[in-house]
Parts: structure tokens; C-alpha cells; sequence
């Protein structure tokens, strides 16, 4: 017995060891929840009860949205990268009044729901939108003049929207980090300004650029709800064209032929990411003197940073400002309104959200969406988080089976939420899951997607905490709980909030992977403002602005804790 108990302290002892115990819950449910999905559309095309060839696979309809989601994910990453560089420029070498405030903002589309999005870009820019009313006001037009909705202009100006945050966040990182010794002794041997930049700063930063290049295009390569919303039917990406085929047409052995394409891609693209993500974490220098930020001196330098200042603020903020005016304005008419109409200010569209007019045994109140979302919030919250710390100490240990589980792990980051919901449909759609009333699988989607993010925010922390704590505890007499209790508990507390709160942002706004599993009395609140805009009238367009404005609060509220809370240097990205 007591050899027993002596193998199992050496187990204890041997950090492989300790690896797997670690790994054992999540590879279980990673394997459960996200493997065997994705194996049973592999499974889909050779099943004979769907009696799908190859022979007779349409070509074009794989080669079109394939050729097209290349075409705009390449053209919306190229144009994120004209807009992010200079921002990450501005924000690394420059300090100027507000700049925390709008860097915090620029942080906020990576994060917000694409219905709020296409609502906050409804607003601006909409045959409603506060631009298009303003200019038919000023030069008395019948029509809005500016036509931007389901264009492929409103596809790339939404990608580069939401992604130009990626773009200034990973290379001012890096940027700031630069060994400016470097540059000084480039200058003192005579170099210009630009043969400095070109033969030194842009050398040190291509490993982050490129990076953030690829994370980019595997965001607007994954693009669903931009597309659908903005863009229109004549524009199918290969998400959207898996929703249309699987929804619409019931074509499941098409689906999963795009579904395994996109996938094979997002692989690729993920797998190149994690290693251009491993050379920019190299250090440059083991004492390197960063980069000083000061305010702008030169007359040219003031103008460029007023100049990117209005630019970021144009794209990125006022799209949401004018979501959030909008939704306290009256412009028009509600349906079968009669007699003068009553414009101006109005807080109607938030207060109608509580109330079912039509009476329908069918109809789901926006507030009750509202609970939905954050009851699914809470039990991602509670998956995600146990997983995570789970993965976090398994990833502490020195042990080369993390080099082979950890890539395993961030592969749903790069997944399309759209297979992974087909993936849900075709395994899940049997007792024990189609006998259970509540939708317990859009939580766990919710939960894969937002699992790797959790666990890069977690594993820095418990990494940062010194070893001499933990023994000097043990010393002391503390059993492992008390320790774990006493010590990396009350210094994780930040980063765990910071999770919780990413957790909670990313289940609130998740919409591919829902449009799925939603169930008719439970809708979440993405699927809610989808209905509503997609349904005409004021009042379901004024619904469907308040909504997307609380869902926006909340994420923004989100996005400053994570601002406040996150530790210096460490970012997600």
C-alpha cells in the first residue's frame, strides 16, 4: 500500500503527469462537444442514407463563395491595415488628451454583436440613417441619397470597423517594446528618418504585422453576420452560403463539403498565426530601452495626429453614437399611426420592450430575449471558467504535451460558429439533447468559442505568480487547497473578472452559432434584434435600436473592466 501511495506522490512529482490530469476534463469536452461535430461532417459525405457523390458536386457552388470570401477578406485586410498601422503609430508614440478614452473605444467593436453593428451602421448611414436625413434635409430630397446598405462597400467598411483594433493592438505592442537604442545608433551612422524605419523598424515589426494580418483575415475570412446583415443575398461568402444551404435548401451534404473547406482554411491560417505569434514574443533585447511617448511638437506631427484622431473616431465611434442617438429619437410614423405625428425625443422604443401588443401565443418580449442571453451567459460563464483554469495550470507545466493539446484548444477560435452549429445539429439532434426543454447546447457553443480567450487571459496571470509564494505557504503547513485559496486565487481575482467578463461579452453577442441552436421561446438577444430589423415599421426599427444599444452598454461596460483589470503588456491578441 504504501508503495502505492509513494507511485502516486512521483506522479504527482513528473509535470507530464500533472499536464494530463489537468487536460483530461477539457480534452473530454473539447473532443465531446467540438471533435465530434466536426467529424460527422466528414461523416455526412460518405453516408449512403444521403446518397451524396462527388460526380455530382456542383463545382460552382463551392468555387464562387470560396473565390468571393477570399476577394473580401483579402481587400477588407488590406484596408484594415491602411487604417491600423497609422493607429498603431499614433498610439505608440504619441500622448494627446482623451487618448486612453479612445483607445478603449477603438477596442470596443472587436467585441460587439454584428446585429449591433449593422444597427449602429443603419443608423449612420441607412436609408434612415441620421447622414442620409440630414442631407435629404438640406437639400429637400425625396430620397436618401447615399445608398450603402447591401453593397459590398458596407462589407469592407464593416470588417475594417471591427477588425482595425487588432491591427493597432498587436503592432503598438511590439512597437512600444522596439529597443530604441537601436534607431539612435541607426541615425548616429547617418541614416535618414526613412532608412531607419526601413532598415530597422520595419524589420522588428514584420513578425507582428504579419500576425496581425492573419488573425485579421481569418476574422473577415469567418465573416456570417456582417455579410448577411450588410451585404445582401447577392453576396454569399462561404458562411453565408453553408447558412443557405443548411437552413434554407435542407442541402446537409453540400453544407458540410463548404463547412470542412472553410475549416481546412481557418486551420491553415490559425496553425501560420500561432507561430508568426511565437517569433514576435522573442525578446529583441534582454534590457531594451522602449520607446518614449510625448506629446507632438512639429506642425506636420499635429496635424497627422488630429488627422487620425478624426479618422478613428469617424469609423469606429460614430457608428455607435449614432445607434445610441437614434434610439431616443422619433422620425417617424409607427404603424397605422394616424393624425400628426410626434417627433423628437422619446424613450417609447425602450419602454415598449416589456409589452406584447398583438397578444401572440408565439410572440417572445425583447426583455425576455434580454434573460435568455444572460442565463446563457451565466452557465458559459461557469463552463468556460472552470475549463479554463483547468487549462491554464495545465499549461503552466513544463511538459510537451501542451505543445500538442494547446493548438487542439485555439482551434474553435479559428472554427466557424456557422459549422459549428451544423456540426451541433447533426450529432445533437438525439435523446439525450432533443429531450431536454432547455436549449443547454447554445450555452456550451458559447462556450467553445469563448474558451480560448479565457484561457489566455487566465494562463499570463497564473504564470506571473512567483513560486516562492506557493512554497513558503506549504512550508507554513497549508494544505494544496489552502494554497491555491490563500495564494493564486486572491492574485488571479483580477484576471479571473477579466474572463468572467469576456465570457459574458462573447455569449451576449454570439449570433452564427445561434441562428442555429435557438429555439423559437428561447431567443437570445442577436437573434431578437435580428428579428426586429428585419421586420418593417418604426416602432420594430426603434425596438430593435434600443435593444442593440443595451447590448452595447453592456459590452462597453465590459470592455473598461478589461481595460482597468488587464495586466501591463498582456494582451489577448
Amino acid at each position: 500500500m504504501s508503495s502505492f501511495a509513494d507511485q502516486l506522490r512521483n506522479w504527482a512529482k513528473n509535470p507530464t503527469w500533472r499536464a494530463v490530469a489537468f487536460w483530461l476534463l477539457p480534452a473530454i469536452f473539447l473532443g465531446y462537444f467540438f471533435y465530434q461535430p466536426l467529424l460527422a461532417l466528414f461523416n455526412l459525405l460518405i453516408s449512403p442514407r444521403w446518397g451524396f457523390s462527388f460526380s455530382e458536386l456542383n463545382l460552382n457552388k463551392i468555387w464562387a463563395p470560396l473565390r468571393f470570401t477570399v476577394f473580401q477578406a483579402s481587400l477588407s485586410t488590406l484596408l484594415t491595415l491602411v487604417i491600423g498601422l497609422p493607429g498603431a503609430w499614433l498610439f505608440t508614440h504619441f500622448s494627446f488628451p482623451g487618448k486612453r478614452a479612445l483607445r478603449t473605444l477603438t477596442t470596443l467593436p472587436f467585441i460587439l454583436p454584428t446585429v449591433v453593428v449593422a444597427a449602429g451602421f443603419n443608423a449612420l448611414l441607412g436609408p434612415r440613417g441620421w447622414i442620409n436625413l440630414g442631407l435629404m434635409l438640406l437639400f429637400n430630397l425625396d430620397s436618401p441619397p447615399i445608398q450603402f446598405l447591401n453593397t459590398f462597400g458596407a462589407i469592407l467598411t464593416a470588417h475594417v470597423f471591427y477588425n482595425t483594433t487588432i491591427v493597432i493592438r498587436v503592432v503598438s505592442n511590439a512597437w512600444a517594446k522596439q529597443n530604441i537604442r537601436l534607431t539612435h545608433a541607426a541615425k548616429v551612422l547617418g541614416a535618414s528618418p526613412w532608412q531607419t524605419f526601413k532598415e530597422v523598424t520595419l524589420p522588428l515589426l514584420r513578425p507582428s504585422i504579419y500576425a496581425a494580418t492573419l488573425l485579421v483575415f481569418l476574422f473577415n475570412f469567418t465573416s456570417f453576420g456582417v455579410v448577411l446583415m450588410l451585404g445582401g443575398p447577392q453576396y454569399a461568402t462561404l458562411e453565408v452560403e453553408i447558412y443557405i444551404q443548411a437552413l434554407h435548401l435542407l442541402n446537409l451534404p453540400l453544407a458540410s463539403v463548404l463547412s470542412i473547406l472553410q475549416l481546412v482554411c481557418t486551420l491553415i491560417i490559425t496553425i501560420a498565426h500561432r507561430r508568426l505569434s511565437g517569433q514576435q514574443a522573442l525578446p529583441i533585447s534582454p534590457r531594451a530601452q522602449e520607446i518614449g511617448v510625448r506629446k507632438p511638437r512639429k506642425g506636420f506631427e499635429k496635424i497627422l495626429v488630429i488627422l487620425l484622431v478624426v479618422a478613428l473616431f469617424s469609423l469606429l465611434i460614430s457608428p455607435m453614437a449614432s445607434l445610441a442617438l437614434r434610439s431616443f429619437v422619433k422620425l417617424e410614423p409607427n404603424r397605422g399611426e394616424r393624425g400628426e405625428i410626434e417627433r423628437g425625443f422619446t424613450l417609447n422604443y425602450y419602454k415598449e420592450l416589456g409589452i406584447n401588443r398583438r397578444g401572440s401565443l408565439f410572440y417572445v418580449p425583447p426583455i425576455a430575449a434580454a434573460r435568455n442571453s444572460f442565463m446563457f451567459a451565466l452557465i458559459t460563464i461557469v463552463i468556460t471558467l472552470f475549463f479554463g483554469l483547468l487549462v491554464a495550470y495545465a499549461l503552466q507545466q513544463s511538459s510537451p504535451i501542451n505543445n500538442i493539446l494547446d493548438p487542439l484548444l485555439m482551434l474553435p477560435l479559428g472554427a466557424s460558429a456557422i459549422t459549428l452549429g451544423l456540426g451541433f445539429i447533426i450529432v445533437f439532434n438525439r435523446p439525450p439533447f432533443s429531450n431536454i426543454n432547455f436549449p443547454i447546447l447554445l450555452p456550451i457553443a458559447h462556450s467553445l468559442v469563448a474558451l480560448p480567450f479565457v484561457v489566455r487571459t487566465l494562463s499570463p496571470a497564473l504564470q506571473s505568480i512567483p513560486y516562492s509564494l506557493r512554497s513558503a505557504a506549504k512550508v507554513l503547513g497549508a494544505p494544496p487547497f489552502r494554497v491555491w485559496r490563500e495564494v493564486d486565487l486572491p492574485l488571479m481575482a483580477p484576471s479571473i473578472l477579466v474572463a468572467i467578463i469576456f465570457a459574458l461579452t462573447i455569449s451576449l453577442g454570439e449570433f452564427g452559432a445561434s441562428t442555429f441552436l435557438s429555439r423559437p421561446e428561447y431567443p437570445t438577444l442577436p437573434v431578437a434584434i435580428f428579428r426586429y430589423i428585419s421586420q418593417p415599421g418604426a416602432m420594430n426599427y426603434g425596438q430593435a435600436l434600443a435593444m442593440s444599444t443595451i447590448l452595447m452598454v453592456v459590452c462597453a461596460g465590459g470592455i473598461l473592466v478589461i481595460e482597468r483589470l488587464r495586466l501591463p503588456g498582456k494582451d489577448i491578441f
